[in-house]
C-alpha cells in the first residue's frame, strides 16, 4: 500500500499560501496568520498531525526556511529525528543542515513517487506551494490539511495549478469552523 502524501498548510480564503508567518518569507502581506485573533482550538489540526508524521518533505526554499527555525523550536522537537526529504536539483549534501535528523535529497517528481512506495507511514510537505502543484499535477498528493483563514490577500503563491488539466475530485474528511473564522478542511483526494 502506497504511503499518503499529505499537503498541509495555512491558506487565504483567496488561495494563497505565501509568507503566513512574516514579511521575511516574499510576500508584502507576510504574517497574515499573526493577523488573526488567536484561537487555540483553530490550531489543533496541527497538533493532531504530529501523530501521523512519519516523513517531511519539502521543496528547496520552504527547507531552507524551516530548518533552521525548526531545527531549534521546542514546538517542533518531534520532527528532528524524523526522516526529511528535499526535492532540489541544486541542493548537494553540503548544504543540508547539522543536528536535524536524516536528510535525503530527492531530484525529481519521480524519485517522490517512488518513496511514496517505499516502507512508512503518511509524509506531510508543509509550506512549499511550488511543489505542491508541482506534485498535484503528476497526481500524488493524496490529501491536503488546510486551514483557512479569513483575509484576501489578492496577490502570492497559489497552493493549486492554473493549468489546464483534468478535473480532479475531493471528498470531505474532516471539518470545523472557529469563533476567529478559521475554517478546517481535510480533503482526500479520490484517485
Amino acid at each position: 500500500m502506497p504511503r499518503e502524501l499529505v499537503y498541509t498548510g495555512f491558506m487565504s480564503l483567496d488561495g494563497v499560501v505565501d509568507s503566513p508567518g512574516g514579511k521575511e518569507e516574499g510576500h508584502r502581506g507576510g504574517g497574515w496568520v499573526m493577523d488573526t485573533e488567536f484561537v487555540p482550538e483553530a490550531y489543533s489540526l496541527k497538533s493532531d498531525e504530529l501523530a501521523e508524521h512519519t516523513a517531511l518533505l519539502f521543496g528547496r526554499r520552504s527547507y531552507e526556511v524551516f530548518a533552521p527555525y525548526w531545527r531549534e523550536s521546542d514546538d517542533h522537537i518531534a520532527y528532528k529525528e524524523l526522516p526529511k526529504y528535499v526535492l532540489s536539483t541544486a541542493l548537494d549534501e553540503t548544504d543540508l543542515l547539522d543536528g536535524w535528523g536524516p536528510t535525503t535529497i530527492l531530484r525529481s517528481t519521480e524519485d517522490v513517487a517512488k518513496l511514496k512506495e517505499s516502507e512508512g507511514g503518511a509524509i506531510f510537505i508543509h509550506g512549499s506551494a511550488e511543489l505542491a502543484r508541482r506534485l498535484a499535477d503528476a497526481d500524488l498528493i493524496d490529501r491536503y490539511n488546510l486551514l483557512v483563514f479569513p483575509v484576501l490577500l489578492g496577490a502570492g503563491k497559489g497552493l493549486f495549478s492554473r493549468s489546464d488539466r483534468d478535473k480532479q475530485q475531493l471528498r470531505l474528511r474532516d471539518s470545523a469552523t472557529y469563533s476567529n473564522g478559521v475554517a478546517k478542511l481535510v480533503y482526500d483526494v479520490v484517485h
